[in-house]
Formats: structure tokens, sequence, C-alpha cells
């Protein structure tokens, strides 16, 4: 053994004299905590009464929690009273959870007439559910490439390399503009060829919160099309942006032209099952066997991987799907946190303009909780240093995290590093 570079000697040598042999993680380097969780627990330790933590994307209310739906309590509720067993629901997922998934997602229309070209399986959570689709992907295409945004959500990096699959980056964010690249994307996506796939965001865009326009989403539907490459639709958001159904516009047309898409969907955001896991992996394609196809790879890939779906959450979910009474308490009380983001961005915008006299425009234009608000990183330390203002040092923050309470804070900080 290389004590030299495979760990410090004094650590070599105090293993021998503990355990008579050097023990197997000995030599395990620590890896540094995750950027954006390592930056929340900094907060959580920080002593300042003032801080304030703008950088975990939860939604929170105007007290600064993460609410619990009043549907999602009903639902738990009547749980209680009907739930009889506690055994695995089955390998795919839960039924009625499947079904109300895909009717959300593609509309109940679109699902009903395509029902058997559409596969599901359930996934804990959003990153369960890019993973599977990522494993059927690699199954289908081994040698294709997955071209993914500049920037995207950071953890997609991990998810899908697992598999072994292949990344490249097409332009999407232009800092100078606050808004969508999208003759630089159009650009980079002309070299997307049959077997690859290429990874969009269904709304809401994490990190930048710039979305592709109506007409835009038609573009790249007919390149899709045209070039044969399989689009691949990560939805987080929906119904945070514009609306339930607003919010899809460019999944829904994708799955209207091209002949496969994967789609992965949370209902951790938008019903609030962050800790329960809830999330689905849909696939469309040309026919019934295609659709048994995918669902056979997804459920081979579960196993292998964490073997059987959580159950907690997709219980929930069904019973708010399927009840109408609990749908309409769900969808009124999604669409006013709907409202109060695009109300948090008009005021932060306003704020911050009559407090600098620059243009932040694009906070009000862009969808969803996350904005760059165009710090260097050196300001975004500064603030976090001398103010206890935590956003990530690209300067995203999740405006979910504003409350009439601590905007004017915010505003007072990032003014002082302008």
């Amino acid at each position: 053994m290389d004590i030299g570079t495979q760990m410090p000697a004094s650590a070599y040598f105090a293993a021998i004299y503990r355990f008579g042999f050097v023990a197997m993680f000995d030599h395990l380097p620590i890896l540094p905590p995750d950027s954006i969780l390592g930056l929340a627990a900094a907060c959580r330790a920080d002593t300042n009464p003032d801080k304030v933590d703008l950088t975990i994307g939860i939604y929170m209310d105007e007290t600064g929690a993460c609410p619990v739906f009043q549907a999602v309590k009903d639902a738990q509720r009547a749980m209680i009273d009907e739930e009889v067993t506690k055994a695995y629901i089955a390998p795919q997922g839960d039924d009625g959870f499947l079904t109300g998934m895909m009717g959300l997602v593609l509309g109940q229309e679109r699902f009903q007439t395509r029902a058997a070209e559409v596969a599901a399986v359930q996934a804990p959570g959003g990153c369960g559910a890019v993973r599977l689709g990522a494993e059927v992907l690699k199954a289908a295409a081994p040698a294709g490439k997955v071209w993914v945004s500049r920037p995207t959500w950071p953890v997609h990096v991990p998810l899908i390399t697992s598999t072994g699959l292949e990344l490249s980056e097409y332009r999407y964010y232009e800092p100078a503009t606050h808004g969508v690249d999208f003759d630089g994307m159009v650009a980079d996506l002309q070299q997307a060829k049959q077997g690859d796939i290429v990874l969009l965001h269904g709304c809401c865009h994490n990190p930048s919160g710039a979305d592709l326009s109506v007409d835009q989403w038609d573009v790249v539907a007919e390149m899709a099309v045209t070039q044969g490459f399989t689009p691949m639709v990560d939805l987080a958001y929906q119904g945070f942006g514009e609306g339930l159904d607003v919010d899809v516009y460019g999944l829904r047309t994708l799955v209207d032209k091209t002949p496969e898409v994967v789609i992965a969907a949370s209902l951790s955001k938008n019903m609030g099952l962050y800790r329960e896991r809830t999330g689905i992996a849909i696939f469309t394609g040309p026919d019934a066997r295609t659709a048994e196809a995918t669902a056979s790879q997804a459920k081979a890939a579960a196993r292998r991987i964490y073997s059987m779906p959580p159950a907690h959450g997709a219980l929930i979910a069904a019973k708010i799907l399927a009840d109408q009474t609990l749908r309409q308490s769900w969808a009124n009380e999604l669409e006013q946190m709907c409202e109060r983001i695009n109300s948090l961005r008009v005021d932060f915008r306003d704020r911050l303009e009559s407090t600098t006299g620059r243009d932040f425009g694009f906070i009000a234009r862009e969808k969803g909780m996350f904005s760059f608000l165009g710090l260097t990183e050196e300001q975004a330390l500064a603030v976090r240093e001398d103010r206890s203002l935590y956003m990530l040092n690209s300067s995203r923050i999740n405006i979910a995290s504003l409350n009439q309470q601590n905007m004017d804070q915010v505003v007072e900080a990032v003014a002082s590093v302008l």
C-alpha cells in the first residue's frame, strides 16, 4: 500500500495500533457537502437572528413554513380509517396513482385516447423518475447522448450519468438578457440525432426561471420529428407557473407530435409531498407493445435499484386525484400558491428597482420558484458573510422563500453589493 497517496501516515499507523490492520473505510476521502444542502446547513448554524435562507427549493408561505395542503390532510385522515394492510403495493405502483397522474400530466382526454400506448411506473420522487427514465433510455440506446440545458438542475447530471449515458450541453440561459438563448439552443440541438435524448424542463426552469414560449416549444417539437431525437421532460412544477394545463403545453405538444416521449413527474412541489417521495416515470410510444416493453424495463430497473416503491404519498395522491371534492380543494390551493409566487415576483422587482435604480424586470417575467439575480460569486458571498443572506454562489434564489417580513432586508442586502 502506498500510504503517501492512499491515506495520511498518521491515520495509517493509528489504524494499525487500534485494530492490527488497516480498516477498509479508513482510506475513504471525506466528500464536500452538496452545494445547496450544505448552504442550508450553514444557514441553520448561523446565529444571526435576521438570517434569510433563499437556497432550498421548497415552497414557503408568509410565515416561512412549508404548508401541508388541506386536501392532503383530509386524504390522510381518510386513509387512516380505510387502510387495512402495510403489505407491498404492486412493483409498478398503485393503479389509482398511475391512472390519476397520467390523466393529470397528459390531459384526461388524450390519456384515454392513447391509454394502450402509454406506460407508467411509480418512482421515489422526481429523482427516482429521472433515474428510471434514464435506465430505460440506456437499455434502448446504449450509445445515445443526453443533451441537457446549460444550466440545468445539478442533480440531473449524476442521475443520468450513473446509468452510463453520455452527457452533452445545449445553450439555454443567457445571463445578459436574463432569458432563453433560443437561437443558441436551436443551433446546438441541430447536432442531436436519432438515438439521442434531449432533456427539457416542462415548466418553471430550474435554476433560471426562464421558460420556452409556446412558439419555441413548437419549434423544438418539429426538430424532434425531423431529426429523430427523443424528448425527455422533467416536470417538477406543474401548476407553479401559470396553471395546471398551461404549464404542460410544451409537454403535450411533444406527446402529440413525436413518436416517443419520456416524462419524469413529481408531486413534491405541487402537492407538497416532499418527504413522501412521490414521482412517476411515464413513457409514450407508438403502440401497445412499446408500452409493455418500456414498463418492463422500468420495473426491472426499479427492482435493481430500490426493489419496491413507497406507498404513502402515492395513496394520498390517488385519493385526491380521484375524489372531485379533494381535487378541487387541492387545485384551488395550488392556484393560490402560484398567484402568490407571481405576486412576490412583481413586488420584489418593484422594490429592487426602486432601491437600486436598475432594471429587474426579468424577475417578473420568469416562472416558478427560481431566479438568477445576476450577482457575481463575490457579491453572493459578500451578502452571505455580511448580511446572513444565503443564496447560491450563482445568485440563484428561491422566490417562494420571500415574504413581507424579509423582503426589504433582502432588497437592502442585494443593493449593498451593487
